[in-house]
C-alpha cells in the first residue's frame, strides 16, 4: 500500500513538470508563428535626401543701383553781421522752426539812429539853402536882364544851386546808407529752415568781418543726399535720365539697419568723375516730411533705374556655381532633382533674376545641394523664406551669364 502510494505522488509530479513545460513551449511556439511577417519584411527602402525646396516665381523686379551717400541741407546759411556793435538779444530758441523774414537777432541800434538822424537833418539844410539859391538865382536873372548885375554873378549863383541839388542827392544817399545800417541792426532769417546752436550770445560785440557768425540756419524741408557711383555705371543712368529726367526714385536706407528713411527723387549728377575714386556723385531731394533725414547723416542710397516686368525669379541660395557656369538643382515631379543651367542676370537682396534655365511653378533646391547628383531622389524638410517683393536688385559684378553645364531634365 505504501509502495502504491509513493507511486502515485510521483506520477503526479512528473504529469505536473510535464504539463509546465509543455505549456512554456506552446507558448514559446505562439510568440513565433504569431508573427511571421517579423522575419520575412525586407528593410525599408531609403525616403531621399532632406533638402529644403524654394518656388520659381514671375514678379515685377525693381532694378536698383546702390551707393553711400551723405544726407545735406538743401541751403544752409551761416548768419553774420553786416554791421557793427553789441549783439542785444536773440530772439529765437536754438533748434527753432523759423520762416523767411523772421527776426533772428538784434545788434544796438541807437547808434545807427542817430546816424541817420543825422543826416536827416543835414538834408533839411541843404534844403533850405538849396530854396535861397533859387530865391538869389531869380533875382539876379532879373538884374540882368536890365544890366544891373554882371553875367558872372548870375553864372556863379546857377552853379550854386547845381551844388546845392547835388548836395541834396548825398544827403539822400547817406540817409538811405544810414537807413540800411539800421535795419542791419535787426537780424532777419534769409531762409525757411532751422536755427541751430548759438554761436554768439548776447552782450558780445559783433562786427561785419566776423568769421564765426551768429548762427546757422539750415533747410531740411526738402533736404538733399549726395551719394557716389562707379564711373561704369554713369551710362546707365545717363540712359535713364534721358527716358524719364524728371522721376528716377531714389531710396534712402539707414546704413546700420536697412530701414526705408525716406523717398526721393535724382536731382542731377555731378560735371565731372572723381579721377581719385573712379566715381560719379549724384544728388537727389527728399521731401523728409518727419525729420528721418539729417545734414551730416551718412545713409544707402539706392537708384531705381527700371522695373522688370514680370520677371522670373529664385531664392538665390539656389544659385550654384559650377566650372561651366551657373546651375541650380530642380525638383522633378517624381521628387527626383536634376542639374539645370542658368542665366542669371540680376542677383542680390535674396532673389535671383533668371533669364532662362527654369520656369515660374517649378521648384529648386535652396539648401542641401552639397549631397546632391543627377537623378537623386529627395524629401522637403524645413522651409525657406518667402522670396522678397520689390527689393532692390543690381546688377552682379562682372555680370553673370548662363552657359552652366547640366542635364535638362
Amino acid at each position: 500500500m505504501r509502495d502504491w502510494t509513493r507511486f502515485g505522488a510521483r506520477l503526479r509530479r512528473f504529469v505536473l513538470v510535464g504539463g509546465l513545460a509543455g505549456l512554456a513551449l506552446g507558448g514559446f511556439m505562439l510568440v513565433v508563428f504569431r508573427h511571421p511577417a517579423a522575419e520575412t519584411q525586407a528593410p525599408a527602402a531609403p525616403a531621399g535626401i532632406p533638402v529644403t525646396l524654394g518656388d520659381v516665381r514671375r514678379a515685377d523686379v525693381p532694378v536698383f543701383l546702390e551707393g553711400l551717400g551723405q544726407v545735406q541741407a538743401h541751403n544752409s546759411v551761416l548768419v553774420r553781421a553786416r554791421v557793427d556793435g553789441m549783439l542785444m538779444r536773440f530772439a529765437v530758441k536754438e533748434g527753432q522752426n523759423v520762416r523767411k523774414g523772421d527776426l533772428i537777432a538784434e545788434i544796438d541800434p541807437r547808434p545807427y539812429q542817430a546816424t541817420l538822424d543825422a543826416a536827416l537833418a543835414h538834408q533839411q539844410q541843404d534844403q533850405v539853402q538849396l530854396a535861397n539859391a533859387k530865391l538869389d538865382l531869380t533875382r539876379y536873372a532879373s538884374l540882368a536882364q536890365r544890366d544891373y548885375a554882371s553875367r558872372q554873378q548870375l553864372d556863379t549863383q546857377r552853379a550854386l544851386v547845381a551844388q546845392y541839388v547835388a548836395a541834396l542827392a548825398g544827403d539822400a544817399a547817406a540817409i538811405e546808407s544810414a537807413k540800411l545800417n539800421l535795419d542791419f541792426c535787426y537780424i532777419k532769417s534769409p531762409i525757411d529752415g532751422r536755427v541751430g546752436l548759438r554761436l554768439t550770445d548776447p552782450g558780445n560785440l559783433v562786427h561785419a568781418n566776423d568769421i564765426a557768425g551768429i548762427v546757422t540756419i539750415t533747410q531740411i524741408h526738402p533736404i538733399s543726399v549726395v551719394f557716389t557711383l562707379p564711373q561704369t555705371d554713369l551710362p546707365r543712368v545717363q540712359a535713364a535720365m534721358a527716358r524719364d529726367p524728371a522721376s528716377l526714385p531714389v531710396l534712402a536706407n539707414a546704413g546700420d539697419s536697412g530701414k526705408l528713411l525716406d523717398r526721393g527723387l535724382l536731382l542731377t549728377t555731378d560735371n565731372a568723375i572723381d579721377p581719385a575714386t573712379g566715381t560719379i556723385r549724384l544728388k537727389a531731394s527728399f521731401p523728409n516730411p518727419h525729420d528721418a533725414l539729417w545734414p551730416g547723416q551718412f545713409i544707402n542710397a539706392r537708384l531705381q533705374l527700371e522695373t522688370l516686368k514680370d520677371a522670373t525669379t529664385i531664392p538665390d541660395a539656389a544659385v550654384q556655381h559650377g566650372p561651366d557656369g551657373l546651375y541650380a538643382y530642380v525638383l522633378h515631379p517624381d521628387g527626383t532633382v536634376y542639374r539645370q543651367a542658368l542665366d542669371v542676370t540680376l542677383e542680390q537682396n535674396g532673389i535671383a533674376v533668371i533669364g532662362t534655365g527654369v520656369q515660374a511653378g517649378q521648384r529648386v533646391v535652396v539648401d542641401g545641394q552639397s549631397r546632391l547628383r543627377q537623378g537623386v531622389k529627395v524629401v522637403a524638410v524645413g522651409a525657406p523664406g518667402p522670396i522678397p517683393s520689390g527689393v532692390p536688385i543690381s546688377h552682379r559684378a562682372g555680370g553673370v551669364g548662363g552657359n552652366a553645364a547640366g542635364d535638362a531634365g
